[in-house]
């Protein structure tokens, strides 16, 4: 029997309380997909909307970092993005966002992930239909222009859940980051996002991974995840710190730096950290109103790239699938959703994933 309505956990306003409320459920439209969630996982900006860090409409229903199984298809939708066929009962991710239709952006300059008019799972008010595109609910619309993959049998949900954010955005990052056989590579932040980072760029050939945080156990995680050294950004100076990984990236500095941390306070040092000619990439600078002061002096000399990153092209998200199911037994990544709650307990997983108790926690439904 198909479910006429589900559960969904809303929010009515930045740091309102979650309320369980019930939805309709109706058959899917052309074009579109009724999952049942499996696993949701807490992405940093979900964080950042709840508190009202970034715009996000409210009533709202927050997640995108989502496994589920397909409930009912639409008419027209048959395959996944590599030709597999679809079928109810099968297990799938999917893009984070989804797109009006063809357009410039995507034709021309091929960023889907930036045309006019594209949202987010994860990213609307609850009051709009079809109610359920959120990943805090029992079930999940996967709405026309959005991209599709099979999970393969062997990928726990926990191995899948961030594969459509964390992953795919990485895999992308890195890519801008040129990230080649023998080069020396930092990432600023060791939070979900940098652990995947140094993971795939020793996958890439880095010969030297090096990861700055400030928490311990992330360190010790960044260990585990292709760091070749690790440190704490409060341990020393800025300037003793740039002097000590230009020193170990070796002639005269890093091939390419990463930030993730969020923080636009570390982008002078990491651009100091770079070497003539290197790369320095952001990813993790996502509010608005994230300003800092740096010496444009140092990136004409050295002849440095500087590049930002928001979403990923579709692709990617066959990439990070790929990389995540290729390498799960050289990296724990099963180990880094550590905390389960269910879906009556997403206010308690938002709080424990904000204050770091936890470094991915997950809604089960």
């Amino acid at each position: 029997m198909k479910p006429t309505e589900g559960l969904v956990s809303v929010y009515d306003e930045p740091n309102a309380p979650f309320e369980l409320r019930m939805f309709p459920i109706r058959d899917p439209r052309p074009g579109e997909v009724l999952v049942k969630v499996r696993m949701c996982t807490i992405c940093r900006s979900d964080i950042h909307s709840y508190l009202g860090h970034r715009p996000n409409p409210a009533p709202g229903v927050l997640g995108h970092e989502i496994v589920g199984t397909i409930v009912s298809l639409g008419d027209g939708v048959t395959k996944d993005m590599r030709g597999d066929p679809l079928r109810e009962g099968d297990r799938i991710t999917w893009s984070e966002y989804f797109i009006p239709g063809d357009n410039y952006y995507t034709e021309v300059l091929d960023l889907p992930q930036k045309s006019p008019g594209v949202d987010k799972y994860g990213h609307m008010a609850v009051t709009t239909e079809p109610y359920h595109h959120g990943g805090f609910g029992q079930f999940c619309y996967i709405m026309p222009k959005s991209w599709i993959l099979r999970v393969p049998a062997e990928l726990s949900d926990e191995e899948a859940a961030p594969i459509n954010c964390g992953v795919a955005t990485m895999i992308c990052v890195t890519e801008k980051a040129e990230i080649r056989m023998g080069d020396t590579v930092v990432v600023q932040g060791l939070g979900l996002l940098g652990l995947y980072g140094a993971a795939i760029a020793k996958a890439r050939g880095a010969r030297l991974v090096i990861g700055i945080d400030g928490v311990p156990a992330r360190r010790e995680l960044g260990l585990r995840f292709g760091c070749d050294y690790v440190f704490d950004p409060a341990g020393q100076d800025d300037a003793a710190l740039v002097k000590t990984i230009r020193a170990l990236c070796k002639p005269e500095g890093a091939d390419a730096v990463i930030e993730v941390c969020g923080y636009p306070s570390v982008i002078p040092a990491g651009i100091q950290m770079a070497r003539v000619g290197g790369r320095y990439v952001m990813g993790g600078v996502v509010n608005p109103d994230s300003f800092v002061s740096i010496d444009v002096n140092q990136i004409l000399r050295k002849l440095l790239t500087l590049r930002g990153v928001h979403n990923y092209h579709p692709r990617h998200l066959i990439e990070a699938l790929d990389f995540v199911t290729v390498n799960r037994r050289r990296f724990p990544f099963k180990d880094l959703v550590d905390g389960k709650y269910g879906l009556d307990q997403v206010g308690q997983a938002m709080q424990d994933a904000e204050d770091r108790k936890v470094l991915r926690a997950a809604i089960v439904p």
